[in-house]
């Protein structure tokens, strides 16, 4: 039902993060919230939603919590079975009764993302974990964004929650937390991508999502122990797309970044990102820092006429220069297309393989601006089969019908 997929998508982070620092284990937690909206569906559908279906669902999840340690605590005979239900009770009384956005809250999203950053894990099943646990971005979206099968990555997590297993839910010591700062510097700008990155299914955004992932690294940077420019730059590069979140849809449609009306643009949040990168431009190059300098030419530019792809194709000329990236190199050949031509930005194509839909989106629209019409029909089509977001498949059949002869062939 879908107010059930609402609260899945809007709560899930929430209340596995209220939960895993409840009973202090992601395993149990993450199983018993799966239990809760699982009984969601069989029940709400007939006896309708309840009047907070989020405290419904924690309060459900506890209780398959608690059963589990029922059962593990009678099984080990490690102590006494009130005693254990004692301490989880007396935790859970500072940690649930906080409303959902205080600090006391933020604090254990901090602890679960940081656990999910385990030097146990590599950067990519870390990264993944914390989209899919943190988060609640479904598993076959965090499949797309890694560019593997749905069943691929489901394995991952699996693979992924079992090693930590037995973890503990804690903030680590200063000395391990500076080794994690390049992992969650990672996390939190997949868990930013995943809101603008269009899913499956019908949604154009989730300008929530992005929020939460900027929120994240804003925490990150007040309770560390040091300066971190990796995490400045990354904010930086953040604050600059989501600045332009109100502009990104149209009545539900996408809004491709030159024809986005930019007087819809936060300004006060693109100076102050701006603000961030001054004193980081004559640093060493870096991945988060060059991009942040290409989403801040945009940034000044007073309209997309007026952008500098000259200096925005030397910036990915330096990011390739770090390391080769399909994604990179497709952005590069958009970019390359604007400064020289779409001519140039095909042959520049070249170079790119990358799966999905995006490649043959952007062949598509180069071909139709050489009046290759017929070709880019073609490359249209190729993207609408692999394409599986709905915004995006319109804006596709409304490109490919610009063609000459498209419209009549562009139908759903």
């Amino acid at each position: 039902m879908e107010q059930l997929e609402r609260v899945l998508r809007d709560e899930w982070g929430r209340l596995l993060a209220l939960l895993a620092a409840w009973c202090r284990r992601v395993d149990l937690a993450e199983d018993g919230l799966a239990d809760a909206f699982e009984a969601a569906a069989r029940t709400w559908p007939e006896a309708g939603p309840p009047a907070n279906p989020a405290g419904w669902l924690l309060t459900t999840a506890r209780r398959r919590i608690t059963d589990a340690l029922r059962t593990e605590a009678v099984a080990a005979r490690k102590e006494p079975l009130l005693e254990v239900e004692a301490s989880l009770q007396q935790e859970a009384r500072r940690v649930l009764a906080a409303p959902p956005e205080t600090e006391v809250v933020m604090d254990e999203r901090l602890r679960l993302v940081l656990l999910c950053a385990h030097p146990s894990l590599s950067r990519e099943a870390s990264a993944a974990l914390t989209l899919r646990l943190v988060l609640g971005v479904a598993t076959e979206d965090v499949a797309r964004l890694f560019l593997v099968p749905t069943a691929t990555m489901a394995a991952r997590l699996t693979r992924a929650r079992k090693k930590l297993a037995g973890a503990r839910f804690a903030v680590p010591p200063p000395d391990e937390l500076d080794a994690r700062v390049g992992t969650v510097a990672d996390i939190a700008y997949l868990a930013f991508t995943s809101g603008y990155a269009p899913g499956s299914g019908a949604d154009v955004l989730r300008a929530d999502v992005a929020g939460e992932a900027v929120r994240l690294v804003r925490v990150l940077r007040s309770v560390l122990p040091s300066r971190y420019d990796e995490l400045d730059a990354l904010l930086a590069l953040m604050v600059l797309q989501h600045a332009r979140r109100d502009a990104r849809t149209v009545d539900g449609r996408l809004v491709l970044l030159p024809d986005q009306d930019r007087r819809r643009w936060h300004h006060d949040e693109a100076s102050e990102a701006l603000d961030l990168l001054r004193p980081l431009v004559t640093g060493p190059p870096a991945p988060y820092l060059l991009q942040a300098l290409i989403a801040a030419e945009h940034a000044i530019a007073l309209s997309a006429g007026a952008t500098r792809w000259d200096r925005i194709v030397e910036r990915y000329d330096e990011l390739l220069g770090l390391g080769d990236s399909p994604v990179v190199r497709l952005n590069r050949a958009v970019a390359v297309a604007e400064r020289s031509g779409p001519a140039a930005g095909l042959a520049a194509l070249e170079e790119v393989a990358l799966p999905g839909h995006r490649l043959p989106a952007v062949r598509a629209e180069l071909l139709a601006r050489l009046g290759r019409d017929a070709e880019a029909r073609v490359a249209y089509d190729t993207a609408l089969a692999l394409c599986r977001n709905d915004a995006e498949a319109a804006h596709l059949r409304d490109r490919r019908g610009l063609t000459r002869g498209g419209r009549s062939s562009a139908s759903p």
